[in-house]
This record gives C-alpha cells, structure tokens and sequence, in this order.
C-alpha cells in the first residue's frame, strides 16, 4: 500500500512538473514574441524615450530657467528652443554654519544675471566649485561630482561635472538665469 500511494505522489509530481515545463515553454515563447515587437518599436521614429521635453516658461530672449521642483535646468536660445537640459541639485534647506555664520541652506528664487565665471576649479569656504558662474551672492551654477535627483546643497545650482564646461561657455556674463 505504501509504494502505491508513493508512486501515486511521484506520478502526480512528475504531472505538475510536465505542466510546470509546458506553462514556461509557453511564457518564454510569448516573451519573444514580445520583445521582438519592442526591440521593432524601438527602432521606429515614432517611439521617443523619456518624458517629452520641457517647455520653457519665457521665450524671445536668451536665458537659462532652473526648475526647483522638479530639479532641472534648461538653456533656452532666442527662438525659444531648448538647447540643453541638465538635472541639477540645489539648497537643502537645512541650517550649515560658514565663516561664523549660520544660514539655512535655500537656493534663491527670482531673475538673476550671470554677473562672474571662474574657468576650471574654485575653492570656496564650502567646497571645490567646478567652473562657477555666479548669479548671486555667493550663489553659482556649477559643475560637481554629486548631483542627486534632490535638494542637497549649500545653496548653488549643482550640475553634472561632465555638463559644466560647455554650459559655462554657452553662458556668458549677462545672460538671465530665471529660478523658480
């Protein structure tokens, strides 16, 4: 009686296996077929990744336009184009103590002007600054290893290292920088 309730057992294991391997034969032959009709779509000109560009807040001049809630900067030509957009990090809006002074950390919001730019690295009291370009006191967008996907900064519009060269010669003194 045993060995026939145990062949019984294994007989129905060796079922479920078989269903098991069909089921995942199916599955697989499905995940083909799908990632063919992805990889096609791809491939067409009607598929565009990502989120659709973003839409500048002014156009007829210019400028560049830094998105706080959304941590993003875009450079904007007179046609009102987006020519480069960038993530950035910027104030924290935690309390830091510099030079004997405590502040809170809060990137400015407003129209401001390129008014200085410092080629290659500064060091500031509050770090190495990679090709500054200040809009305001002690405020500049600039190039940094660390530029997270949120607010962590003194203050300073963080952008990517690999970004602040190009952007630094795309800006020269005068251009508007909106911040809001």
């Amino acid at each position: 009686m045993v060995g026939f309730l145990s062949l019984a057992v294994f007989n129905g294991l060796v079922g479920q296996a078989s269903q098991l391997a069909d089921e995942k034969s199916r599955l697989e032959l499905r995940s083909e077929a799908w990632l063919a009709q992805e990889s096609a779509a791809s491939n067409s000109q009607q598929v565009r990744e990502g989120p659709p560009p973003p839409t500048p807040e002014e156009t007829g001049y210019a400028h560049v336009e830094v998105n706080l809630s959304r941590q993003r900067l875009i450079v904007v030509d007179s046609s009102g184009h987006v020519l480069k957009t960038l993530p950035v990090s910027s104030g924290s809006g935690k309390w830091f103590t510099s030079e004997g002074r405590t502040r809170r950390a809060i990137t400015p919001r407003g129209r401001f002007t390129v008014f200085r730019k410092i080629a290659g690295w500064h060091e500031s009291p509050l770090g190495m600054l990679y090709y500054p370009n200040y809009i305001a006191q002690g405020v500049a967008i600039h190039g940094s290893p660390s530029v997270p996907s949120r607010p962590v900064s003194h203050g300073c519009i963080r952008i990517p290292m690999s970004a602040a060269k190009e952007f630094s010669h795309m800006t020269p003194i005068g251009t508007i920088v909106l911040v809001y």
